[in-house]
């Protein structure tokens, strides 16, 4: 048997959006028949586009067959026939929309940063808690494959004692100059105007908020430097302008239990690794790097004994003594998080991933950028909601 759930799906145009949240997550679950509930009900989402642009919205529609779409957002929001809104558009515009939708008593989902500042962010929580409503913040990258093998590793106290975790993200996103031949910029112009809500670490250090405090600890005090390395791009128009945000950010972190974490992100960086994501872990009795979809170990007993000689070629292999962990059949990350929020929405569990948690990133973000302009360390203090 087959239950509906009604779902606005508001910024759907945009890149993320109409990819991960649309294509790769509403419509695959719609694909497998809907979400299967513990009574054996198969619960379907059943999306209606909402955008500014009509021409988008319907081509979007028509694309991909589906029935329901328009540039109204008051009028979807008022129907009874939606149970749910989600929003992956403008960061500066979240707050307002979530809670429009909170008002007419949606429940709400939505893609990262929840807004540009932290009280803007406990605001909507409360809101939210208020109005007994349930919520949800994107938060992909825990159920990223790579990412999975290392809670497995953890979990089977491969690691001992962890020690320290680097990360590396990001890559060369082009400045889009059409008169030097250069490819089009690969992100939209306003994630490099600080006006429009852009820059790298407000967008990442929400991530590796998230990541740490699940993985590894709760993160309690921060370092960070962030830098414009590029000074001018050229927007989707061909104009150039100037790039008021961080387009590159180096951030160190104080985890619970004592573990360091450092992460470089970066949009100014050329790729010579395994993947646009990296993270090593390192611990008492052995260590991993994981990407996006694959993670190495090496334990202790395979640690090589390196000796520092730079006079002669090196004689080690660093490579060898490293194990793959094996893959064990893992689906989309933004859509095994879709389908546990419309069970959470359904009645069967809870979802803790809600907007206190969305709240959380836009802290660290914030305190990353004040650390910034005061060159000094941060405690991070518990949010108070």
């Amino acid at each position: 048997m087959q239950k509906r759930i009604g779902i606005i799906m508001h910024g759907v145009t945009g890149r993320m959006g109409m990819n991960q949240h649309l294509v790769r997550s509403i419509l695959e679950i719609r694909k497998q028949g809907g979400v299967a509930l513990k009574d054996g009900t198969r619960l379907m989402p059943d999306p209606i586009l909402i955008g500014r642009n009509a021409e988008k919205i319907a081509s979007l529609a028509r694309q991909h067959g589906i029935q329901r779409f328009g540039t109204d957002l008051a009028k979807a929001l008022q129907s009874k026939e939606d149970a749910i809104f989600f929003d992956a558009a403008s960061t500066q515009l979240r707050p307002k929309l979530l809670k429009q939708a909170i008002k007419a008593g949606k429940h709400v989902y939505c893609e990262k940063p929840v807004s540009t500042t932290l009280a803007e962010a406990v605001d909507m929580y409360k809101a939210a808690k208020k109005a007994k409503i349930k919520h949800g913040v994107v938060q992909d990258k825990l159920w990223l494959p790579g990412l999975l093998k290392l809670a497995k590793l953890r979990d089977e106290g491969f690691f001992g004692k962890i020690l320290s975790v680097r990360g590396e993200f990001g890559y060369w996103v082009f400045e889009g100059d059409p008169q030097s031949g250069q490819p089009p910029a690969q992100r939209p112009s306003w994630n490099y105007r600080k006006q429009d809500g852009g820059g790298i670490i407000l967008d990442m250090l929400c991530h590796w908020r998230y990541v740490l405090d699940n993985l590894f600890g709760e993160v309690k005090a921060v370092s960070c430097l962030g830098a414009t390395h590029i000074p001018f791009r050229w927007d989707e128009g061909g104009k150039k302008y100037k790039a008021t945000a961080d387009d590159a950010a180096y951030a160190t972190f104080r985890l619970a239990g004592g573990v360091i974490a450092h992460f470089n992100s970066s949009w100014t960086v050329r790729v010579r690794r395994d993947d646009l994501l990296t993270l090593q872990v390192d611990g008492t009795q052995g260590s991993a790097v994981a990407g996006l979809r694959r993670c190495y170990f090496q334990s202790y007993e395979k640690t090589p004994k390196p000796v520092w000689n730079p006079d002669i070629p090196q004689p080690i292999d660093f490579f060898d003594g490293w194990q793959e962990v094996p893959d064990s059949g893992y689906d989309n990350a933004f859509k095994v998080q879709w389908e546990m929020f419309l069970r959470h929405v359904a009645g069967e569990g809870p979802f803790r991933w809600g907007l206190l948690e969305g709240a959380k990133g836009v802290q660290l973000a914030e305190l990353g950028l004040k650390s910034w302009r005061q060159k000094k360390w941060l405690d991070v203090p518990r949010i108070k909601a």
